[in-house]
């Protein structure tokens, strides 16, 4: 692990394999309800964002790349510079995301990410806000935050006693 990466177990553990390289300012985050692990040989990328995923071996996961919960990435994957892997989405194995690009859905549908309709199509059916935060999605006008800020800040609040060590 290189300077400034981020490994959080709060909600779930955090499993790396032999020989993975996690380097600067990454993030990977387990949840309750999807663990994060990494097999042998996964390269982490930096400023990469992972969030209680399952990673194959050998996969190279390249600099600002975005695996979200429950997404499965299969042994000798590539997600590119800044591409995305969505919620609850499988690769196969020896898939490649290009630069930029956004893989949705089991099966993987792999698209640029200018498609945003054709993204959405499957993320919809997805339910991000179901899986993630237990809420419905909201009807047109109104917004998830109100609610998603106040259970956010009770989790936070539990850090309050926290000492530096």
């Amino acid at each position: 692990m290189l300077f400034g990466a981020v490994l959080t177990a709060e909600g779930g553990p955090v499993e790396l394999g032999e020989g993975c390289s996690v380097m600067e300012n990454a993030v990977l985050r387990a949840t309750r309800r999807d663990p994060l692990t990494l097999g042998r040989q996964v390269l982490v990328g930096p400023t990469s964002y992972l969030t209680g995923c399952s990673v194959e071996d050998e996969v190279f996961l390249a600099t600002g790349s975005r695996v979200f919960n429950g997404a499965h990435i299969g042994t000798r994957s590539e997600v590119r510079i800044n591409a995305i892997v969505h919620l609850r989405t499988v690769l196969p194995a020896d898939s490649l995301v290009p630069i930029g690009w956004v893989a949705v859905g089991n099966p993987a549908r792999i698209l640029p990410a200018q498609e945003h309709e054709a993204i959405w199509a499957v993320q919809k059916e997805l339910d991000f806000p179901g899986y993630v935060f237990g809420l419905d999605r909201p009807a047109d006008g109104e917004s998830l935050m109100p609610k998603i800020s106040a259970r956010f800040g009770r989790a936070l609040g539990r850090h309050r006693d926290d000492r530096q060590i």
